[in-house]
C-alpha cells in the first residue's frame, strides 16, 4: 500500500508559476513510477506528466509540454510538478498517482490512468485570467 498526499495548489494569476508536491508513504517510493493527472470541472481526468522510478525518463501531455516539469526526490519520497506560464485552462484538481514497477523497468512511464494503482486526494489549482 502507498498513501499519496498532494499539496501546493492554490489560486494564481495567468502567467504565474506553482509547484505541486506529492508525498508518498507506506512502501518503497523508488519502486513506483509516478504520474500527475488533472480533472477540470465537467471534464474527464486527463494525463499531465509521468516519471520513471529512477527519474531518468519523463513524459508530458502536449498541452503542458515546455511549461510543466515533473521531477522526484526518492530520498524525500516526493514527486513534484513545477508549473510555469500557467493558463486559465490549467485550472483543475491535480492528482498524483503511483504504479509499482519492476526494478529493471527503470525507464517505464505510465500515461494511462488505468495503469495506476494508487491515487492521492488531489489539490486544487485555479488560474485566473
Amino acid at each position: 500500500q502507498v498513501q499519496l498526499v498532494e499539496s501546493g495548489g492554490g489560486l494564481v494569476q495567468a502567467g504565474a508559476s506553482l509547484t505541486l508536491s506529492c508525498l508518498a508513504s507506506g512502501r518503497t517510493f523508488s519502486s513506483y513510477a509516478m504520474g500527475w493527472f488533472r480533472q477540470a470541472p465537467g471534464k474527464e481526468r486527463e494525463f499531465v506528466a509521468a516519471i520513471s522510478w529512477g527519474g531518468r525518463r519523463s513524459y508530458y501531455a502536449d498541452s503542458v509540454k515546455g511549461r510543466f516539469t515533473i521531477f522526484r526526490n526518492n530520498a524525500k519520497n516526493t514527486v513534484y510538478l513545477q508549473m510555469n506560464s500557467l493558463k486559465f485552462e490549467d485550472t483543475a484538481d491535480y492528482y498524483c498517482a503511483a504504479d509499482w514497477v519492476r526494478p529493471e523497468d527503470a525507464v517505464v512511464v505510465r500515461t494511462n490512468a488505468s495503469e495506476y494503482d494508487y491515487w492521492g486526494q488531489g489539490t486544487q489549482v485555479t488560474v485566473s485570467s
